[in-house]
Protein backbone atom coordinates (compact mmCIF):
# COMPACT_ATOMS: atom_id res chain seq x y z
CA UNK A 1 0.00 0.00 0.00
CA UNK A 2 1.00 3.59 -0.60
CA UNK A 3 1.58 6.90 1.64
CA UNK A 4 -2.07 8.25 1.08
CA UNK A 5 -2.75 10.63 -2.00
CA UNK A 6 -5.50 14.03 -2.38
CA UNK A 7 -7.20 12.50 -5.62
CA UNK A 8 -9.99 14.39 -7.31
CA UNK A 9 -12.55 12.97 -9.71
CA UNK A 10 -15.45 13.94 -11.66
CA UNK A 11 -18.67 12.70 -11.35
CA UNK A 12 -21.73 13.08 -14.19
CA UNK A 13 -24.63 11.20 -15.69
CA UNK A 14 -27.47 12.26 -17.83
CA UNK A 15 -29.64 8.80 -17.84
CA UNK A 16 -32.01 8.23 -15.22
CA UNK A 17 -32.21 10.14 -12.13
CA UNK A 18 -28.67 11.64 -12.43
CA UNK A 19 -28.54 13.78 -9.23
CA UNK A 20 -29.46 10.87 -7.10
CA UNK A 21 -26.71 8.71 -9.08
CA UNK A 22 -24.13 11.41 -8.02
CA UNK A 23 -25.34 11.04 -4.94
CA UNK A 24 -24.91 7.31 -4.30
CA UNK A 25 -21.69 7.28 -6.35
CA UNK A 26 -20.17 9.52 -3.85
CA UNK A 27 -21.12 7.59 -1.20
CA UNK A 28 -20.01 4.28 -3.30
CA UNK A 29 -16.54 5.94 -3.58
CA UNK A 30 -16.21 6.86 -0.13
CA UNK A 31 -16.66 2.98 0.93
CA UNK A 32 -13.64 1.74 -1.43
CA UNK A 33 -10.64 0.63 0.67
CA UNK A 34 -8.36 3.01 2.08
CA UNK A 35 -9.98 5.98 1.05
CA UNK A 36 -12.09 8.73 2.27
CA UNK A 37 -14.32 11.46 0.50
CA UNK A 38 -13.48 14.77 2.12
CA UNK A 39 -15.45 16.81 -0.26
CA UNK A 40 -17.93 16.88 -3.04
CA UNK A 41 -18.99 20.15 -4.88
CA UNK A 42 -21.99 21.58 -5.89
CA UNK A 43 -24.07 19.49 -8.42
CA UNK A 44 -24.11 21.41 -11.88
CA UNK A 45 -26.11 21.11 -15.04
CA UNK A 46 -24.34 21.40 -18.14
CA UNK A 47 -25.15 21.01 -21.58
CA UNK A 48 -23.39 18.17 -22.93
CA UNK A 49 -19.84 18.76 -24.99
CA UNK A 50 -18.30 16.28 -27.36
CA UNK A 51 -21.72 13.93 -26.19
CA UNK A 52 -25.49 14.04 -27.42
CA UNK A 53 -28.38 13.89 -24.82
CA UNK A 54 -29.88 15.88 -22.05
CA UNK A 55 -28.32 17.76 -20.03
CA UNK A 56 -25.37 16.42 -17.87
CA UNK A 57 -25.32 17.06 -14.32
CA UNK A 58 -21.91 17.11 -12.75
CA UNK A 59 -19.73 17.13 -9.50
CA UNK A 60 -16.33 16.87 -8.57
CA UNK A 61 -14.87 14.75 -5.54
CA UNK A 62 -12.00 15.07 -3.46
CA UNK A 63 -10.46 11.92 -1.83
CA UNK A 64 -8.00 10.89 0.56
CA UNK A 65 -6.91 7.44 -0.48
CA UNK A 66 -4.18 4.63 -0.46
CA UNK A 67 -4.92 3.23 -3.72
CA UNK A 68 -2.44 3.88 -6.14
CA UNK A 69 -3.61 5.42 -9.38
CA UNK A 70 -4.27 2.35 -11.25
CA UNK A 71 -6.52 0.56 -8.51
CA UNK A 72 -8.67 3.76 -7.87
CA UNK A 73 -9.06 3.53 -12.02
CA UNK A 74 -10.36 -0.20 -11.58
CA UNK A 75 -12.44 0.96 -8.82
CA UNK A 76 -13.94 3.37 -9.74
CA UNK A 77 -14.53 1.76 -13.62
CA UNK A 78 -16.45 -0.89 -11.18
CA UNK A 79 -19.16 1.42 -10.13
CA UNK A 80 -19.83 2.85 -13.03
CA UNK A 81 -20.85 -0.70 -14.23
CA UNK A 82 -22.88 -0.96 -10.82
CA UNK A 83 -24.42 1.84 -12.02
CA UNK A 84 -25.38 0.46 -15.37
CA UNK A 85 -22.65 2.00 -17.20
CA UNK A 86 -22.83 1.24 -20.83
CA UNK A 87 -20.06 1.96 -23.65
CA UNK A 88 -22.58 1.93 -27.13
CA UNK A 89 -19.84 4.45 -28.60
CA UNK A 90 -18.03 7.40 -27.33
CA UNK A 91 -19.55 9.89 -25.44
CA UNK A 92 -22.65 7.98 -25.27
CA UNK A 93 -25.48 9.37 -22.98
CA UNK A 94 -24.58 7.66 -19.43
CA UNK A 95 -26.09 6.41 -16.06
CA UNK A 96 -22.50 7.48 -14.05
CA UNK A 97 -19.36 8.59 -15.70
CA UNK A 98 -16.41 8.84 -13.16
CA UNK A 99 -13.82 10.58 -13.80
CA UNK A 100 -9.90 10.11 -12.09
CA UNK A 101 -8.55 13.90 -12.93
CA UNK A 102 -6.25 14.77 -10.48
CA UNK A 103 -3.93 12.50 -8.47
CA UNK A 104 -1.48 14.21 -5.67
CA UNK A 105 1.16 15.47 -7.91
CA UNK A 106 1.25 12.60 -10.59
CA UNK A 107 1.58 12.93 -14.50
CA UNK A 108 0.54 9.76 -15.62
CA UNK A 109 0.71 9.09 -19.44
CA UNK A 110 -0.93 5.80 -20.61
CA UNK A 111 -2.57 4.12 -22.60
CA UNK A 112 -5.59 3.53 -19.98
CA UNK A 113 -4.58 6.21 -17.94
CA UNK A 114 -4.46 9.90 -18.07
CA UNK A 115 -3.65 12.02 -15.32
CA UNK A 116 -4.56 14.82 -15.41
CA UNK A 117 -7.53 14.12 -17.31
CA UNK A 118 -6.55 15.79 -21.06
CA UNK A 119 -9.37 17.26 -21.06
CA UNK A 120 -10.64 19.08 -17.87
CA UNK A 121 -8.76 22.39 -18.24
CA UNK A 122 -11.42 22.50 -21.48
CA UNK A 123 -14.76 22.30 -19.48
CA UNK A 124 -16.15 24.13 -17.38
CA UNK A 125 -18.15 21.25 -15.79
CA UNK A 126 -15.08 20.11 -14.49
CA UNK A 127 -13.10 23.42 -13.79
CA UNK A 128 -16.11 25.09 -11.89
CA UNK A 129 -16.74 22.45 -9.08
CA UNK A 130 -13.05 21.41 -8.77
CA UNK A 131 -12.35 25.20 -7.78
CA UNK A 132 -15.06 25.10 -5.66
CA UNK A 133 -13.52 22.36 -3.32
CA UNK A 134 -10.76 23.49 -4.40
CA UNK A 135 -9.82 27.14 -5.01
CA UNK A 136 -6.01 27.54 -5.26
CA UNK A 137 -5.65 24.01 -7.36
CA UNK A 138 -2.92 23.42 -9.34
CA UNK A 139 -3.13 21.40 -12.33
CA UNK A 140 0.35 19.39 -13.01
CA UNK A 141 2.58 20.55 -15.54
CA UNK A 142 -0.17 23.17 -16.52
CA UNK A 143 -0.50 25.58 -13.43
CA UNK A 144 -3.91 26.73 -11.75
CA UNK A 145 -6.95 25.53 -12.70
CA UNK A 146 -7.90 29.19 -12.22
CA UNK A 147 -6.24 30.04 -15.43
CA UNK A 148 -8.62 28.12 -17.63
CA UNK A 149 -11.75 29.35 -16.64
CA UNK A 150 -11.51 32.20 -19.77
CA UNK A 151 -11.46 29.23 -21.86
CA UNK A 152 -14.61 27.66 -20.99
CA UNK A 153 -16.66 31.08 -20.67
CA UNK A 154 -19.16 30.42 -23.42
CA UNK A 155 -20.20 26.76 -21.87
CA UNK A 156 -23.69 26.22 -20.88
CA UNK A 157 -23.48 25.39 -17.35
CA UNK A 158 -25.68 26.06 -13.88
CA UNK A 159 -25.19 25.46 -10.50
CA UNK A 160 -27.93 23.68 -9.48
CA UNK A 161 -29.77 24.36 -5.69
CA UNK A 162 -28.77 22.35 -2.70
CA UNK A 163 -31.57 19.56 -2.64
CA UNK A 164 -33.69 19.29 0.75
CA UNK A 165 -31.99 16.61 3.30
Amino acid sequence: MIARQTAYVGLGANLGSPAQALQQAAQAIGRLPSTSVTAVSSLYSSAPVDATGDDFVNAVARLETALTAHELLHELQAIELAFGRERPFRNAPRTLDLDLLLYGGATIDERELQVPHPRMKERAFVLLPLLEIAPGITIPGHGSARQFLPLVRDQSIRKMPAAAT
